[in-house]
Order: C-alpha cells, then sequence, then structure tokens
C-alpha cells in the first residue's frame, strides 16, 4: 500500500512536471487562459469581399495591440481568434459554433458585412452573446435581438439611409427628375438598399421605368445586357445597389453603352476602397454614391489622425488597402465599442455590456455613437459623395485626399455642389 501511495504521488509530481514544462515550452502558464479575453469573428480573408474584410482585420489588430501594451482590459490581455470565412455566409454558422463551443471565446463580434452577418445571428441568439456587427444593414429587423449593436452610420432609417441622401440631393436639381431606374444584387445588403430607395422613390412620386435584380458576381460576369435594357428606358435617375465586383462591372458596362442619366450611382459598395477607386479612376467622374467616413476636417476626432498614420504605416506589410478609409478605421471603432462596453460593465458578462452600451455615447475614431431602437444608431450620418475631375493619372496621393470629391449630402457635412446632369461631371 504504502509503496503504491509512493507511486501515485510520483506519478502526480511528474504530470505536474510535464505540464509546467510544456507551458514553459509555450511561454505559458497554466493559468495563461484565465489571464486572457478571448474576443472571436469570422472575416472575409479570401473571395470578393476580402479586400474590405482585410482592412477591417488590420483595424481590430491595431486595436488590439493597443489595449494589450496599454495593460488589457480588467487587468488581462485580449486575443483576437478569427477564422476566414472565404466571402461565404454558408462558413459562416460553422465558424461562430466553433468559436463558441470548441475555443471557449469569452466575447464575439461580426465580420464585415450583411451577407456575413445574418448567418451568425442564429448562433449567436442562442449562445446569448452579446453581438457588435460591422456594416450589416438592419440585420436585426428580422431577428429583434436584444443585444446586437451595429457598427454602421445608418440611423433609425436603415434601409432608407443608404439613398436618403441621394434623392434629397437629386430632387433640389431643376427641372425636377420624373423618372428612375433601379437595378441591384440579389443579395442581403442590396436587397435591403434597393427595398428602402423603392419606398423613397414612390414617396417622391417618381416613376420606376426599371426594377430588377441581377444574380451577383460569379454568376453575373458581363453587365452589359443590364446596362442597355436600362437605357432603353431612359431614365432620369439610376439607382444601383451593389457590391464591388459587380459595382465595377457595371460601372464599365455604362461607359461601353454610352449610357448617361441625369444622376447614377447610390449605394454602390467597393468605391469607398482604394483598390477600387484606382480600377476606375476617369469613369468614376460623375456618380454620386454613399460614403460613411471622408479625410475632411469637419470628421477628425480624437485619435483619429493617430489611427490612420499608424494603419497606414502597416498597411503594405499587411497587404491591404493603403488608407483604410472606408473599413479600417470602423473595424477600429467596432473594437472600441465592445472596450467601451467591458469597462462601462466591469465585466465580460454579456447581458451587464449590452445593458450599458445601450444608454452610453461611445467615442470613437469616426465620431460619437449612441445607439436607438434595434441596436441600430440613434441618428444617421450617412454621406453622398460626388467624384469629380479624375483623370487615368490618379495616384494614390489622389485619393488620400478631397480634391477628387465633394460631400454633396447632408448639409450639415457638405463640401461642395454637386455637379448636374451626370453627362456634365463626366468631363
Amino acid at each position: 500500500m504504502l509503496q503504491s501511495l509512493k507511486s501515485r504521488k510520483l506519478a502526480l509530481f511528474a504530470g505536474v512536471s510535464l505540464t509546467l514544462a510544456a507551458a514553459a515550452a509555450f511561454g505559458t502558464s497554466p493559468a495563461s487562459a484565465q489571464d486572457t479575453i478571448k474576443i472571436g469573428f469570422s472575416q472575409s480573408l479570401t473571395g470578393p469581399l476580402a479586400p474590405n474584410g482585410k482592412q477591417a482585420l488590420l483595424g481590430q489588430e491595431i486595436w488590439a495591440e493597443r489595449i494589450n501594451k496599454a495593460g488589457g482590459l480588467l487587468g488581462k490581455k485580449v486575443e483576437l481568434k478569427y477564422y476566414d470565412d472565404k466571402s461565404q455566409a454558408s462558413e459562416v454558422p460553422g465558424i461562430y459554433t466553433k468559436l463558441i463551443d470548441v475555443d471557449k471565446v469569452d466575447l464575439v463580434v461580426s465580420g464585415y458585412a450583411s451577407n456575413q452577418i445574418a448567418p451568425a445571428m442564429p448562433v449567436v441568439m442562442s449562445k446569448k452573446k452579446t453581438f457588435i456587427s460591422l456594416f450589416g444593414l438592419d440585420i436585426n429587423d428580422k431577428f429583434k435581438y436584444d443585444k446586437y449593436f451595429s457598427i454602421i452610420p445608418t440611423g433609425q432609417d436603415t434601409k432608407g439611409s443608404f439613398t436618403q441622401g441621394w434623392f434629397n440631393v437629386a430632387m433640389a436639381q431643376s427641372p425636377k427628375p420624373q423618372t428612375i431606374a433601379l437595378t441591384y444584387a440579389d443579395a442581403e445588403f442590396s436587397q435591403n438598399a434597393c427595398e428602402g430607395a423603392r419606398n423613397t422613390a414612390k414617396k417622391l412620386n417618381l416613376k420606376i421605368v426599371y426594377d430588377k435584380a441581377y444574380p451577383p458576381p460569379p454568376k453575373t460576369t458581363d453587365f452589359a445586357p443590364i446596362v442597355r435594357a436600362i437605357k432603353a428606358e431612359n431614365p432620369d435617375l439610376l439607382m444601383i445597389c451593389s457590391y464591388p465586383l459587380d459595382s465595377i462591372g457595371l460601372i464599365l458596362a455604362a461607359g461601353e453603352v454610352d449610357l448617361k442619366p441625369k444622376m447614377m450611382g447610390g449605394a454602390m459598395v467597393g468605391l469607398q476602397a482604394t483598390p477600387f477607386k484606382d480600377r476606375l479612376k476617369s469613369k468614376l467622374n460623375g456618380i454620386v454614391n454613399y460614403e460613411t467616413w471622408v479625410p475632411d476636417k469637419k470628421q477628425m476626432y480624437e485619435g483619429t489622425e493617430a489611427f490612420f498614420k499608424d494603419y497606414q504605416a502597416k498597411a503594405g506589410a499587411a497587404g491591404v488597402d493603403p488608407l483604410g478609409y472606408y473599413l479600417g478605421g470602423w473595424g477600429y471603432a467596432q473594437m472600441q465599442v465592445l472596450e467601451a462596453g467591458i469597462k462601462g460593465a466591469k465585466s465580460l458578462d454579456d447581458a451587464k455590456i449590452a445593458d450599458f452600451l445601450k444608454k452610453t455615447t461611445v467615442q470613437t475614431v469616426v465620431g460619437p455613437i449612441k445607439f436607438g431602437a434595434k441596436g441600430e444608431w440613434a441618428d444617421s450620418r450617412m454621406m453622398q459623395v460626388q467624384y469629380h475631375g479624375v483623370t487615368d493619372a490618379a495616384n494614390l496621393e489622389t485619393w488620400r485626399g478631397m480634391s477628387y470629391q465633394t460631400v454633396v449630402d447632408p448639409p450639415s457635412l457638405a463640401t461642395g455642389k454637386l455637379v448636374y446632369p451626370y453627362e456634365k461631371a463626366m468631363k
């Protein structure tokens, strides 16, 4: 019996020694997991959404780096745990299930885009996790989840917000436009944005002469037939609700068939990102499209310039958008909101974090964020910009500033007047 007890003690000591040795080899301690806050999410790092997903990720990583240098949160270091969803919505539910059930993350946030956020919602809700989403359009209208918070400056009229400013400037022209064509990708964001545009057009008594969806790329690669059909209807206005690859395809096709409505654009994703601007260059001229942040002096908040300086210094090595104006700053702001929730709640408890965020205005590098109904912003800060004067010699220094774009709505952020009609602004 005594020998048996000695053997068990030796085995126990040996096991502890092996555990400590293994921990030392990997630079951790047995308690290290308890000293880390794990934050999980999916992100589009390959596929058509990757140019935006990757710049959002760099913003998120800069936040984690800064937090850890400052000592972490609640006395703990933060760790980002993420997986590539390949721009495929079908990958998302499995990723969040793994993050929560296998990786045992403490908190979750979303990756970029409506198409990736919506399929995560049932998993997140079943686990009762607070969910801070990144650029999801009206996602919570269907789910009505009380722990959902949206990082996108749409305000309460979520579906109409992407295009309301566009209609504001269009209807201020003389003579007022009478007809409109609507074309949109058959996908979550584009459907919602076009629904908002359709409702606004009806309220304004605009005659809708074309209203059709198209399968998003790669199912649609030739956009000329769509543009020809629109041209045949000769609309005054053309509202486009699209994702990056179709945005480019539609603009190129419009040039090929000489389509010249009086105003064109609206809710085209992709034009905000530097690589897509660089691909289109002079073909951007005249287009009026939504924006969420621009480097104008009116939109420089506490920490804004410092963040973009840091981002742009790291962008080359990371292989991402060199400026980061579209998703880099917003990815950082998403994590700033989570940080505020953790600090305010003094806890990692999802319910406590959600309760704090519901009643707090959070200061971020893209401005103050206050949440309203359904977790959307209490007030809209969406903009419409018009591109002008772009030549095919445009380069990074062009895109860095405001010389090629004018904020035309809202009036409080406007930097100039609309050039109308589109044909005039094309020159």
